[in-house]
């Protein structure tokens, strides 16, 4: 018998062998593309339209995952590792102790939001003394994120940089025609109504370039969150009741879920609300902020103009 499982063992060995060397297909294999990994869709996106046919992409953070608090699983490292460029949102979005280990001390790692707060620190938003990395939902800023991605692609594949230039350009320009296309779509809505109210602290970059009015100094009364800038799901009476204020205050009667964060924050409000004889309802389509649901970058931000655009005009 001992003998028998030997001889078996050796007749399957190479096709374990050979079963083991080809499970890391797909993105893993050498087809002469530059393997570049995102850590979120929404520098993925970019990455995507600037590299075009020369660049194979993998998101690392996929669906509605939190990136605020993702950490390495099994397959990242790998990944990691088998990048020749590495993209990532940058001020202190990906904060996993595991992730932002690896991103820091990475020299093919390009963090878009550090680069574009380096030369525009003016334009970048803080939380108590803390960066606000949800950059993106202002398309004007996240679209300076383009540059650098050209840099880095170009520096690692020069033979592609002219295509790289000329995908970026068309990029910027697509990208700065949405953000006025969406301005333009907010500021139809009529001043008083400009206020929103979502699951967490995404918005404010938003609220600053879409809601407020033009030369508005106190364009952050425009905006309130129960939880801060990284969800966590911890409500006291004391947050609740500072949200029902804000409603009461601003007569508020429409809450936004986001996508990738729970409900509950969003539901112990609306019935606190509620008890009070407020009227207070919950939006029945989503806001997309930390993550795209699928969707591409701009998809995902007429999205959320449309919706908002939608449930204000109507709010009384």
């Amino acid at each position: 018998m001992m003998r028998l499982k030997k001889v078996i063992f050796t007749l399957l060995a190479p096709l374990l062998i050979l079963g083991c060397s080809t499970s890391k297909g797909g993105w893993f294999q050498d087809n002469g593309k530059l393997k570049v990994l995102s850590t979120t869709a929404q520098v993925g996106d970019l990455v995507k339209a600037v590299g075009g046919d020369r660049v194979d992409g993998w998101v690392l953070i996929k669906g509605d995952l939190d990136p605020h608090s993702y950490e390495i699983v099994k397959g990242d490292g790998e990944r990691l590792d088998r990048a020749d460029l590495i993209f990532y949102s940058g001020l202190g979005l990906e904060h996993g102790a595991s992730l932002s280990s690896i991103l820091k001390n990475s020299s093919k790692s390009t963090a878009i939001g550090d680069r574009i707060e380096s030369a525009y620190p003016e334009q970048i938003l803080k939380k108590g003394g803390v960066f606000d990395p949800h950059i993106w939902m202002d398309i004007s800023l996240w679209q300076k994120g383009v540059d650098p991605i050209v840099e880095a692609l170009s520096a690692m594949d020069p033979e592609g940089a002219e295509g790289y230039r000329e995908r970026g350009a068309i990029l910027s320009r697509e990208m700065l025609d949405a953000h006025n296309q969406i301005l333009e779509m907010m500021q139809k809505i009529p001043s008083e109504k400009r206020y929103l109210v979502t699951s967490h602290d995404a918005f404010h970059y938003f609220t600053r370039s879409y809601l407020a009015d033009p030369g508005e100094i106190s364009w952050q009364e425009r905006f309130a969150a129960p939880e801060g800038l990284a969800p966590e799901g911890q409500l006291n009476p004391r947050d609740i009741q500072k949200i029902i204020d804000y409603l009461k205050m601003k007569n508020i009667w429409v809450l936004f879920p986001e996508s990738s964060v729970s409900k509950d924050s969003i539901r112990k409000i609306a019935t606190a609300g509620n008890e009070l004889g407020l009227n207070i309802q919950i939006c029945s389509e989503p806001l997309y902020g930390d993550a795209m649901s699928g969707l591409t970058y701009l998809e995902m931000m007429h999205s959320n103009a449309k919706t908002i655009s939608k449930y204000l005009w109507n709010m009384q």
